[in-house]
């Protein structure tokens, strides 16, 4: 199983052939790359996954994921020690 997180793309800049984005993750910057979203771009969404962008979404998808995120965190907060 595989985790993909999204986050906002904030910059891009190409290095050849390699294209780099800083994408923002709820406050959490981080370089990904975007060779296999090419079609990416500042203010898109994206699902990261291993440091690079698997594919667009769009916002609405986003806030769906960080809200699902966030209730696994919830029940993971209720487990007993």
């Amino acid at each position: 199983m595989c985790l993909a997180i999204p986050g906002r793309v904030k910059t891009v800049e190409s290095d050849g052939p390699m294209r780099i984005a800083k994408v923002d993750f709820g406050g959490v910057a981080r370089e990904i790359n975007l060779t296999l979203v090419p079609e990416a771009g500042i203010g898109d969404h994206v699902l990261v996954h291993a440091g690079f962008a698997i594919t667009r979404i769009d916002e609405a998808e986003a806030a769906r994921v960080w809200e699902a995120l966030r209730q696994i965190d919830a029940l993971d907060d209720e487990r007993p020690s």
